[in-house]
């Protein structure tokens, strides 16, 4: 699968670190005194960077690309030397990426990388980092306190039809409108791709903002579908939103997907990361594409 990416020049770098406030996704950091790009898993290949760049050191390539592996990012982070390694770690460890924080220390382990605490910063990093995945490892084996699954993302279906709208009791009472949603949870990262409730479905895929901007966005979308919400702009792990999305296709032999956006350009990862899905999933189903303006209107919708 190829995609974009940003790559920087490392000769024509001087590390001003003009670049670093401009990367929304927060994937650039200057380290010995060059920038760097510490993970391609939060590189949305925009290159919002580039013009902020007043060397030309930065452009958008387009190279093959795997499915984000952390092993083989860190085959690339480690090399960069210890720095760049403690970056990486920060930068995991602040988006709450707990799979990931484990098989990051697993590769040190296994190529007997040093980590061990050393001075000032450095060795509050390492402890702050150990601590943080100690917390993961008992979130995962439930001594958090969820007992081995938090009870708001387990998997429930609600069935096909929901309440019909109650009459208003009074002139002064609204009527209630009947809720179309047919399963728990929603957030993509919380749902199973699995689920009974994707079997050979139809799949609304929103952005979080949607549901807010139309007042009829249950009846015109979510009726007689499952869904799915997120944010591609502010979301971390957008690569596991691919591999989920693309399991729902190939597994779940889900029978179409409709992306609904906004009109902000933010947005548009949403369609990308679809479409990314549908690539790997080698499967030609239908991508139903909607776009909402801020006031809550259906201004452009494709077939792709």
């Amino acid at each position: 699968m190829k995609r974009k990416i940003i790559q920087i020049d490392e000769e024509k770098c001087n590390g001003c670190g003009l670049c670093v406030p401009n990367c929304q996704e927060g994937a650039l950091q200057i380290i010995d005194g060059k920038a760097r790009l510490i993970s391609d898993l939060f590189c949305d290949g925009l290159g919002a960077c580039i013009g902020h760049c007043p060397e030309g050191a930065i452009e958008i390539i387009e190279r093959e690309a795997e499915p984000y592996d952390e092993r083989k990012v860190m085959e690339v982070i480690v090399p960069k030397g210890r720095n760049t390694i403690l970056a990486h770690l920060e930068h995991l460890r602040d988006h709450n990426e707990k799979e990931y924080l484990n098989q990051a220390i697993a590769y040190l382990k296994e190529h007997h990388v040093d980590m061990s605490p050393g001075k000032g910063h450095d060795s509050e990093v390492v402890k702050t980092f150990h601590e943080s995945l100690q917390k993961a490892r008992e979130a995962v084996i439930g001594t958090s306190g969820c007992g081995g699954g938090c009870p708001g993302s387990q998997a429930v279906s609600f069935g096909d039809h929901p309440a019909k709208a109650e009459p208003a009791k009074h002139s002064n009472d609204p009527v209630k409108a009947p809720s179309e949603l047919r399963q728990w949870p929603v957030q993509l990262h919380l749902l199973h791709p699995a689920a009974a409730y994707f079997k050979g479905a139809d799949v609304l895929l929103a952005a979080d903002c949607a549901a807010f901007a139309m007042g009829n966005f249950h009846d015109r979308f979510m009726k007689g579908r499952s869904i799915a919400i997120a944010c591609p702009k502010l979301d971390s792990n957008k690569e596991s939103y691919v591999e989920k999305l693309t399991a729902m296709i190939r597994d779940s032999q889900i029978k179409s997907l409709t992306v609904v956006m906004m009109e902000v350009p933010c947005c548009g990862g949403l369609h990308q990361m679809a479409m990314m899905a549908r690539q790997q999933a080698g499967k030609q189903i239908p991508i139903n594409k909607m776009i909402v303006s801020l006031q809550g209107e259906v201004i452009r919708e494709e077939v792709v």
